[in-house]
């Protein structure tokens, strides 16, 4: 007598495609946050080459002017600090405009300054505002400050458009990929829609039933998500091959939230989309279940 094997092997061909269909919605979804990981970076270091020209007061000695330095980097709105000496200046104003001011003045009009890059924290209009108010008061060797305010603002505008598209392009996909892994789920629960009423005819709980569908769903979330977090550093791999420069926007920790991201989506949507499935059959008489 042949054994019936058509349906153990139809079984496993179907949790295989939902596997892998989930995986696919998977890798889209962590393809968003991958670009939205890049994006931040891109974004906090354009926000860090922002800086403020602290202009020093005529006669301020090299060891005042390291004190200060030294002051000013332990700030936490400090990035990094260089100063230009007034000699420097003079010399790429002559290189610039090819006139020495010193030749007709017979002194060095041009003052030191340290050029201070802000953290991107503070790389916004009003923090930047608290930041000079502070400088003002900082120490008696500062003159004056200076930034472009303009620059500045138009900057964080720019950045904070690309920041709200990809939140709204994040929110439609993670709506899409619910719907997309629900109806995966959905099929793969159909065809066992009569066990789960002969199992509530013998007396099974509601949890009893639904505990095995959202373990076996959940399982296969974890397994979607591991592949899906394949091909995305596959992906990071490729790129940064191509383009080595973007090896400075993604860094190990944005790495591991990224695929901590794809597994967790992938073991909730696959857990919250197999209760609603199982839960309607529940509710289902058998007359019902062979008009679905």
């Amino acid at each position: 007598m042949k054994k019936n094997t058509r349906a153990p092997i139809n079984f496993i061909n179907s949790k295989i495609t939902a596997t892998v269909s989930i995986a696919l919605v998977l890798f889209l979804l962590g393809l968003i946050l991958l670009i939205y990981f890049f994006a931040n970076n891109f974004s906090n270091q354009v926000k860090e080459t922002l800086s403020i020209d602290i202009v020093l007061q005529y006669g301020t000695k090299p060891g005042q002017i390291k004190d200060l330095q030294a002051k000013l980097e332990a700030q936490p709105f400090t990035k990094t600090t260089t100063f230009h000496p007034k000699e420097e200046a003079v010399l790429e104003l002559v290189e610039e405009l090819g006139v020495n001011p010193e030749e007709f003045l017979g002194f060095n009009p041009l003052d030191d300054v340290i050029v201070l890059h802000l953290n991107a924290a503070y790389a916004s209009p009003d923090s930047l505002y608290l930041v000079k108010e502070k400088l003002a008061k900082y120490s008696s060797d500062i003159n004056s400050t200076e930034y472009r305010e303009e620059l500045l603002q138009s900057v964080n505008k720019n950045l904070n458009r690309l920041s709200m598209g990809l939140l709204v392009l994040a929110a439609l996909l993670m709506f899409i990929s619910y719907v997309l892994i629900s109806n995966t789920i959905r099929l793969s629960v159909y065809a066992k829609r009569f066990l789960i009423h002969t199992m509530q005819l013998v007396g099974a709980k509601k949890s009893f039933i639904i505990k095995p569908f959202i373990i076996s769903n959940g399982w296969a979330g974890v397994v979607a998500a591991i592949g899906a977090c394949g091909l995305l550093y596959g992906l990071v791999l490729y790129v940064i091959e191509q383009l080595p420069d973007m090896a400075t926007l993604l860094d190990t920790t944005s790495l591991m939230i990224l695929f901590a991201g794809v597994l967790l989506l992938g073991v909730m949507i696959s857990c919250v989309a197999t209760f609603f499935a199982v839960k309607k059959y529940l509710k289902a008489d058998i007359d019902e279940l062979y008009r679905m």
